[in-house]
């Protein structure tokens, strides 16, 4: 009897995947926990284990594409087994054939594993037990770090029930099932084998009394059970034949103890590095939820020495809350959508910045002429996008839009955060425009003044600390900008110059580039025209 085995979810947020890569080809034969293939989530690639065995008979989607969540990935059945009518279903809506067919049989909803005293465990009609799954290819056990749903709690199909502590990672572990919490067999903090049962979920008011004590790790579904099912032809009468022995369920691993006798409360990884340390838990403070020892505790444990006495700190812990201001709250939206949609990567380079002092010095002795090393620098960047335009761009989805003007964004920093006003076609400006521009900007700025028109359209952006001593840093991009340049303090320090050590001012700059438009090599392009600039002010004003 074939199985359609769905895209699956696997993660909270998955709204599609993409099949890397494939472990099984069509002909295979696939055991129960065999990895059929590498799935890409939003959050991660992670191992797609069978929960079925036979052949595989067929892939739905091939190496490299992607596909919603329920989309037809594979069918399991028996070797020559004929799929052509769950094929040509295969447009049909995913939703309502899997609400539809995935539900189990009279006769599969019969099927009970066995308990200790060879008879089966009563499963009522739609009860549901939910054992431990495996949420890593290496996990063994699982800890409950914390219960989202608690006993009595109606569930929705997609409700995350608790968040589980792996030998990886704490993930959150979602119903696949509707109905009422019934009971919980593993409490918080405590550790439990894979396929241990871990929840029961069914009718509100159903006697689950006896199933948690009886039930085999044989019996049990920790899996979705979305998979479409052919329906099962109808079997002649067989003698029964004898039950098989329950496999033995792994006896869950002692409870580390604390010296007043109090349990401790530690993940599995975080013991096993534990004891290959010959580290003491009981002297171990936990950082994790709850106090529990995770191995990052393990990792960072320092002993004290014999004899020492251990400094505990008094006091009392306090916050105080400051309501954010509008402002605030769409700089850390617009910043936290950059930084977690655009792939940023970053280029630094030091610069001799000799000549760059001495310029600015002789342009300075000009009467009413007075200009900064920043206006040097958006100068020198203006000029350099001209000859790069690719550093000059905005990604669009489908296409990449190259702004054929230059209008360079210069950050400002201001009691509720952070401003951007725009030099409009900056490439065009003199130093002393550019420095007019920016002191006039910058204090309209400081006060509030500054007008929608004045904070729209960069085409790039430019953020200087190094007058806060600053020698170093990276930006976040301004979106929707493909570059942002951090331009750090002027320091003195010994340099070589003619193979002989001599005193130097440089100064750091660090572009940070989107690299969906911008590749390393035209960001390292683009730093070599910048450098050329800087290091030789009079080519500026060829």
């Amino acid at each position: 009897m074939a199985t359609v085995i769905n895209m699956p979810r696997l993660s909270d947020t998955m709204e599609e995947g993409v099949v890397a890569k494939w472990l099984k080809q069509v002909g295979d034969s696939v055991s129960e926990g065999d990895i059929l293939a590498e799935i890409e989530t939003d959050k991660a690639t992670m191992e797609f284990e069978s929960f079925y065995e036979g052949t595989l008979l067929h892939i739905g989607i091939q190496e490299g594409e992607t596909a919603a969540v329920d989309t037809l990935l594979a069918i399991i059945g028996e070797s020559g087994e004929d799929i052509s009518g769950l094929l040509n279903g295969e447009s049909a809506d995913a939703d309502s054939s899997s609400e539809t067919d995935s539900e189990p049989t009279t006769e599969e909803s019969q099927e009970a594993p066995a308990n200790d005293d060879g008879g089966a465990v009563s499963i009522p009609d739609g009860v549901e037990v939910i054992t431990m799954p495996r949420l890593s290819d290496t996990m063994e056990e699982g800890t409950v770090a914390t219960w989202l749903k608690k006993e009595g709690d109606e569930v929705v199909e997609g409700d995350i029930l608790a968040e589980i502590e792996t030998d990886k990672a704490t993930m959150e572990f979602e119903s696949f099932y509707a109905g009422t919490l019934l009971k919980i067999g593993i409490q918080e903090g405590g550790t439990a084998p894979v396929d241990e049962v871990l929840a029961i979920i069914g009718p509100k008011g159903t006697d689950v009394s006896g199933i948690i004590e009886n039930y085999g790790k044989s019996g049990g579904q920790s899996a979705p059970k979305k998979e479409e099912t052919a329906p099962a032809p109808e079997k002649k009468a067989e003698a029964p034949k004898p039950a098989a022995a329950p496999a033995p369920t792994p006896a869950p691993a002692a409870p580390a103890v604390a010296n007043d006798g109090g349990r401790i409360f530690v993940s599995p990884l975080a013991k096993k590095l534990a004891e290959e340390r010959g580290i003491n838990l009981a002297t171990v403070k936990g950082s994790g939820e709850n106090g529990r020892i995770i191995k990052r505790d393990i990792e960072n444990y320092q002993p004290v020495a014999a004899g020492a006495q251990a400094y505990t700190p008094a006091g009392e812990e306090s916050f105080e809350e400051v309501k954010n201001s509008q402002m605030r709250k769409t700089i850390a939206k617009r910043l936290g959508e950059s930084k977690f949609t655009a792939p940023h990567y970053y280029l630094t380079i030091e610069l001799d910045m000799d000549h760059a002092i001495a310029a600015r010095k002789a342009i300075n002795a000009a009467p009413d002429v007075k200009i900064s090393f920043n206006d040097m620098v958006v100068k020198a960047c203006a000029m350099a996008l001209r000859k790069h335009p690719q550093v000059n761009t905005q990604w669009a989805g489908d296409v990449t839009r190259i702004a054929k003007h230059i209008h360079i964004g210069v950050a400002v920093a201001v009691d509720d955060g952070l401003l951007v006003p725009v030099l409009k076609f900056a490439d065009q400006m003199t130093f002393s425009q550019i420095g007019a521009n920016v002191k006039e900007l910058a204090g309209k700025a400081r006060n509030k003044k500054l007008t929608p028109q004045e904070m729209e359209g960069s085409t790039f952006t430019v953020s200087n600390l190094g007058m806060f001593g600053i020698r170093e840093f990276t930006s976040i991009i301004n979106q929707p900008n493909s570059a942002i340049l951090s331009v750090g303090a002027i320091v003195q320090k010994p340099v070589v110059k003619d193979g002989a050590i001599v005193p130097g001012n440089v100064m750091t700059v660090t572009l940070a580039c989107d690299h969906r438009t911008v590749d390393g090599a035209t960001g390292a392009a683009f730093l070599q025209t910048l450098r050329t600039y800087i290091e030789n002010p009079v080519t500026m004003f060829v």
